[in-house]
């Protein structure tokens, strides 16, 4: 009981420290984190003790309360893992997470495909092991049992398919780039706009 309340804490006090709108851990008990993470810890318990129905059913309704957080049982979560906003992320069951890991949202740590891990050895791992200290940016995907190295960043948008060493920087191959537009596109775009927005499309 100790060891949860401490955890607990750790927690709380971790959404403070990284997330600039939180400013007590009276206001990170609402943070979308939290549910994510707390029913994780009893679902893994849970699957780990070979309870694996109930485990997938607490993982199931804490998808629903977290907009789209969907951590499989079987993955492993270090200390102080930080998931913020918690839209849309995944992570598969054989994934490994270390401490002080930031993780935003739309975020997967997946599997490379049935078609492939059905080859692989029973037991065989199919996810990523994330090192300490990892920063995963919004939409990057790493897939397959790859090994993410202590305080890498993986950046916005980046595709991982392969490892990444400590303190490794990934980028997604193109950024977005601003096109100068002319008077005359300008106003095609603007007018654009106005059909959409009065068509009802937003």
């Amino acid at each position: 009981m100790r060891k949860t309340v401490i955890r607990a804490r750790e927690d709380l006090s971790m959404i403070v420290e990284r997330d600039p709108s939180i400013h007590t851990r009276t206001q990170a008990l609402l943070h979308p984190a939290l549910p994510a993470l707390w029913a994780h810890r009893a679902a893994h318990v849970l699957y780990t003790r070979r309870r694996r129905q109930l485990a997938r059913l607490i993982a199931y309704f804490a998808r629903a309360a977290t907009g789209g957080v969907e951590i499989h049982p079987g993955a492993r979560l270090g200390r102080r893992v930080f998931i913020d906003h918690g839209a849309a992320v995944v992570i598969g069951e054989t994934a490994e997470i270390g401490d002080d890991v930031t993780i935003f949202h739309q975020v997967t740590l997946g599997a490379v495909g049935w078609w492939r891990d059905g080859r692989r050895a029973p037991g065989a791992r199919r996810h990523p092991v994330v090192g300490d200290r990892v920063v995963l940016g919004t939409n990057a995907i790493v897939l397959g049992p790859v090994t993410v190295g202590d305080d890498a960043l993986i950046g916005a948008g980046a595709l991982v398919l392969g490892d990444v060493p400590s303190r490794a920087r990934v980028t997604a191959p193109v950024a977005a780039v601003a096109v100068p537009l002319s008077a005359a596109e300008r106003a095609e775009s603007e007018q654009l706009l106005r059909t959409l927005a009065t068509a009802g499309c937003w």
